[in-house]
């Protein structure tokens, strides 16, 4: 595909198609530009100008270098280092996550193409771009600008160096080079991939400078890949970049050995297509990089933080491969605000309150055919993270009977009498069910 450094402005560049010559102008039009060529020359697009659907159905523009509109092996040998992607599925993704929060300002971090900052413009939100690519700068523009948005303010630097120390976003979101790759030699040479740091610095970097960046009650939200070191929990090991002040919730949707992940990112980067003696050189210092750190496997998945200034953070990090309901910010600001209220509430506030089922929850039994009693009932989100978990007939009979109008604590008397059970065991054992529920999203704490 066309070499992306012959037009290193392509905003003054016109895109063609190879097969139509448009008329060339003339003269009298000093607002058609530059000439055509003419007699037997093509025409070579300088960039790809795509259709995009906004989330309300708006008719967007997204610019990106040609050949890499859909992203995949944009960074095939001989491509330009500073190669800039269009949306791909983790562009995607970061907007199917976003947290509709109102926001006066906002952050694009790594901006690339600009989607993200599309997608916060169309919320009337004042926009700032930053990315190490001056190229990407100017593209975001072009997106922006085709798209009928306002033009962003644009800064060139890395991670958060070109943001001021006064300044305060209500929203950060970056889809960050997260790829961890060696960090020198020709494996780590892709800006829109690479982020040139050892290991998974660059977005640990990320996550723990998000809290002096933040308005309170403001939201950062990225991609992010982090290693998975031999003797650690990778849980607990991605935790402990989170910054104080700030509830965080760290989800892992993959995870790939080390070869497999080394294998990925070298066809991305067309290394297959060479020599076979140089592929292999180059995943012998992939895998001996790996090996030096300690590093087993690699995760994928998305962190979202949010500036809360609590005494008590609530930093949840799991792993679900399983399949969600997108866009995925409503459950993302529902996760977060019952973290909020659950952190008020001790075991006995927990029974005085009120709850209401969530929508889209349903019930399974399980059992033989004919048995009086199931062996297990499972209750199911049809929305959302579409979770699952068992629970015994008291929590059953709870949560069918939680619809915002009485307390727990009466809701599980009522339950004991009429199993015949002991209602002090009862709601000794339930605050803990409770927690989990809320937690999960099968429940809601009612207003």
């Amino acid at each position: 595909h066309p070499d992306p450094a012959a037009h290193p402005d392509p905003g003054t560049a016109r895109a063609g198609t190879a097969q139509h010559s448009p008329p060339s102008p003339t003269a009298a039009d000093p607002s058609a530009g530059a000439s055509w060529p003419t007699g037997g020359e093509s025409l070579r697009a300088a960039v790809d100008i795509r259709p995009f659907a906004g989330p309300d159905g708006e008719d967007w523009w997204v610019v990106s270098d040609a050949g890499c509109a859909i992203g995949g092996a944009a960074g095939a040998e001989g491509a330009a280092q500073d190669v800039v992607l269009g949306v791909g599925g983790a562009s995607a993704t970061l907007t199917q996550l976003a947290v509709d929060a109102p926001a006066a300002r906002a952050l694009d971090l790594g901006t690339g193409s600009g989607v993200q900052a599309l997608h916060l413009a169309a919320r009337g939100t004042r926009v700032t771009v930053t990315d190490v690519n001056p190229r990407a700068l100017h593209i975001a523009r072009l997106t922006l600008g085709l798209s009928g948005m306002p033009e962003p303010t644009s800064r060139q630097g890395s991670l958060y160096e070109p943001v001021r120390d006064d300044e305060r976003f209500d929203v950060i979101v970056s889809n960050p080079p997260f790829v961890i790759s060696p960090t020198s030699g020709p494996d780590a040479r892709l800006t829109y991939r690479d982020g040139g740091m050892e290991g998974d610095a660059l977005c640990r970097s990320l996550v723990q400078g998000a809290a002096d960046r933040l308005t309170d009650g403001g939201w950062c939200q990225l991609l992010a890949n982090w290693e998975h070191v031999e003797g650690e929990d990778w849980r607990e090991r991605v935790s402990t970049w989170v910054p104080a002040g700030c509830d965080a919730w760290i989800v892992q949707r993959e995870e790939q050995d080390v070869a497999r992940y080394t294998e990925l990112w070298l066809r991305d980067a067309g290394a297959h297509r060479g020599p076979r003696s140089d592929y292999r050189a180059r995943y012998t210092r992939w895998l001996d990089a790996f090996a030096a750190r300690g590093t087993q496997a690699i995760g994928f998945g998305w962190i979202t933080l949010r500036r809360t200034g609590a005494d008590r953070p609530s930093v949840v990090a799991e792993e679900w491969p399983h399949a969600v309901e997108q866009p995925l910010g409503q459950e993302i600001r529902r996760h977060f605000a019952a973290r909020d209220g659950l952190r008020a509430l001790d075991d006995a506030a927990l029974l005085e309150a009120r709850y209401v089922l969530a929508d889209g929850v349903v019930q399974e039994q399980i059992g033989l055919p004919g048995e009086e009693d199931p062996e297990h009932v499972v209750l199911r989100q049809r929305h959302g993270m579409m979770r699952a978990t068992t629970v015994d007939t008291v929590g059953a009979g709870l949560v069918g009977s939680c619809d915002g109008t009485l307390p727990a604590g009466r809701i599980v008397d009522a339950i004991a009498q009429l199993l015949g059970e002991d209602p002090d065991r009862l709601r000794e054992a339930t605050p803990d069910t409770l927690r989990s529920l809320v937690e999960q999203g099968f429940l809601h704490l009612a207003e």
